[in-house]
């Protein structure tokens, strides 16, 4: 197994739009063996490459069994939406109701260049949803209507997480000489490889 530590909210990763996989090799291979691993011990739903601090347009799901991966994914999403509490392994611990589309399309491909077409309903359409966010820099919280956004926003201030509550405002922030500070999970792998 090659578990892969978690980036947390305030992770400038986790807003900067992902690359398009161009090579399709080993390296890619091994990327979609560590965000299965990381997704499955967790455990998660879905898992996003810049959740791992990878840049490019992958992810991984584990929805009702069904585990599986995609490649530069492009959604076409149904017009009937649904409502539903979500919550991410980048925001730990923390859920609130967010509209998404009913049923999605999902369109790209797998880990050796196939192209592939996945369909979708209710927790898979969820799932491929808020992970193609994440490819794009966006976070269900920004989905979410404004008073529950508020309210999402400072959960995450107060959470353990956001070391002991400096929260959201100062997560990723970058010091003048240093590095932007990056938080690990809390899961049960504790954000440490094995």
């Amino acid at each position: 197994m090659a578990i892969q530590q978690i980036r947390l909210f305030g992770d400038p990763v986790l807003r900067t739009m992902a690359e398009p996989v161009i090579d399709f090799d080993k390296e890619l291979r091994r990327l979609v063996k560590d965000l299965t691993d990381t997704m499955l011990a967790a455990p998660g739903a879905g898992l996003a490459a810049p959740q791992i601090g990878v840049s490019l347009r992958v992810f991984t799901y584990n929805v009702d069994g069904e585990v599986g991966h995609l490649i530069n994914p492009a959604l076409d999403l149904s017009d009937e939406t649904q409502d539903g509490d979500e919550g991410c392994l980048s925001i730990p611990n923390l859920a609130f109701p967010c509209t998404r589309a009913l049923r999605a399309l999902a369109r790209g491909f797998n880990e050796y260049g196939d192209e592939v077409v996945i369909e979708g309903s209710e927790k898979l359409a969820r799932c491929f949803q808020h992970e193609t966010d994440h490819l794009d820099g966006v976070l269900f919280v920004d989905r979410l209507d404004r008073e529950t956004r508020k309210a999402a926003l400072r959960a995450i201030r107060q959470a353990d997480w956001a070391n002991g509550g400096a929260g959201a405002a100062g997560a990723g922030a970058a010091g003048a000489a240093g590095a932007p500070t990056i938080k690990l999970s809390p899961h049960p792998t504790f954000g440490q490889a094995r």
